[in-house]
């Protein structure tokens, strides 16, 4: 199916920055496309593919795409396509909050488009309506094409020669387990929160507290803001704080395995909340090393020996995934964590390894990390990859059908490229 790759691209900076006096290159049926918005796609598209922006046919190729959405946009208002108002605003939020982590802060976004957030999200919603209808549509298409399995062989029969290769690849189980923090940093550095947490009650501006106090580095510069983040994203006792906090409270001392956080809630939309927060990570000892090392030892030991590595994974692992057993899944071996490769490299199926130490965002965790299954690169073969060349093949038939759907819908409504190399 062809991607609409509009979506996070109508927030794109460069669209709002244009500094030439705008011309039409395009007309679809009442919609005009301008040389600003075609601009702004090409950078977009290029930023995302990893190419020069000047590549010669470049330009005519993202037009035709932005004449298609167009195309299917005016079809689905003839047919009385509908989106709510609950879409269009979950869908600007995330598209806002994207942004907003991507910059770093509210204030940088308003900062690289010249106006405040609100004038963003009134100049953005017409086009996230139009854009959302179009995804609609196109779903509602597209969206239920299948390949059989004879569909399947013949692909493969046809194109066999032109599959990619299949990297090598490694389905993979771990248990990961943070040190315990040492019970005397603990409390000096809880004794430290509170002294900044009882200034901020009494006025002190909590951004500058962050700025000059948290040992967060993805949000300390920016005042501790973390932008909107929907519930589900967070550690599960910084989670459980923040949706039970009011507009504008700030919290108590909360505990988290990244250490200890003051919150301050600046805004909750259902299920999403706008929050900024203070963190002191608690200084680690070797003793807490040594400690979880042996545990972690211990749990290899008793999983080579037969044990369930999915049962110990539920009982003893501190990560998100000890729910299904730590089971990472089959993963590409570069896009296995890179930390886990120098062990992953010396292991062969069915071993465990030593402990890791693998550095993380707030610290660091040690992982024992069990390679299932070993995939070496090979070329794609229809007994071993099939559902790789069903994807494939289903993504070729869908982009057939979409071409098709393209022509019939030009056939139908007005338009006219007027673009100019």
């Amino acid at each position: 199916m062809k991607r609409i790759f509009f979506l996070f691209a109508l927030l794109y900076p460069i669209c709002v920055q244009a500094q030439t006096l705008d011309r039409i290159v395009a007309t679809v049926d009442n919609e005009l496309i301008l040389e600003s918005e075609l601009n702004a796609q090409v950078q977009f598209y290029a930023l995302n593919n990893k190419v020069d922006p000047a590549t010669p046919g470049l330009r005519a190729q993202v037009l035709q795409s932005m004449i298609n959405e167009k195309l299917v946009i005016a079809k689905a208002v003839e047919d009385s396509v509908t989106v709510t108002d609950d879409e269009v605003q979950q869908q600007m939020d995330a598209v806002i909050q994207q942004r907003v982590q991507q910059y770093g802060s509210e204030s940088r976004l308003e900062e690289m488009y010249g106006m405040p957030l609100a004038r963003i999200k009134r100049e953005f919603r017409d086009d996230l309506r139009k854009n959302l209808l179009a995804q609609k549509l196109q779903q509602q298409h597209l969206g239920n094409t299948t390949v059989g399995r004879f569909e399947v062989e013949d692909f493969y029969r046809t194109y066999k020669d032109s599959l990619p290769r299949v990297p090598e690849e490694c389905e993979l189980s771990e248990i990961g387990v943070a040190p315990k923090p040492d019970e005397r940093a603990k409390a000096a550095t809880r004794a430290k929160l509170q002294g900044i947490l009882d200034s901020v009650r009494t006025g002190t501006d909590f951004a500058a507290m962050a700025k000059r106090y948290s040992q967060d580095p993805g949000s300390a510069a920016q005042g501790g803001d973390l932008g909107f983040v929907r519930r589900g994203m967070f550690v599960k006792e910084f989670e459980s704080a923040v949706f039970a906090m009011s507009d504008g409270q700030i919290s108590d001392i909360v505990e988290t395995e990244h250490g200890l956080h003051i919150i301050q809630l600046v805004e909750r939309r259902g299920d999403a909340v706008h929050a900024r927060h203070i963190l002191l990570r608690i200084e680690r000892s070797k003793e807490g090393d040594d400690a979880t090392i042996r545990l972690l030892d211990s749990l290899r030991t008793r999983a080579l020996g037969g044990e369930s590595f999915a049962e110990l994974a539920r009982k003893y692992s501190e990560l998100r995934d000890n729910t299904i057993g730590g089971n990472i899944g089959t993963a590409e071996i570069d896009q296995v964590n890179q930390a886990f490769r120098p062990a992953i490299d010396t292991l062969k199926e069915g071993d465990i390894s030593a402990p890791v130490k693998v550095p993380e965002n707030t610290g660091y965790r040690y992982y024992i990390v069990w390679l299932r299954k070993r995939t070496p690169a090979h070329v794609m073969t229809l007994d071993q990859d099939y559902h790789k060349v069903e994807a494939i093949a289903l993504n070729f038939k869908r982009t057939k059908d979409y071409q098709t759907w393209m022509e019939e819908l030009k056939n139908q409504f007005y338009w006219q490229m007027r673009l100019t190399q």
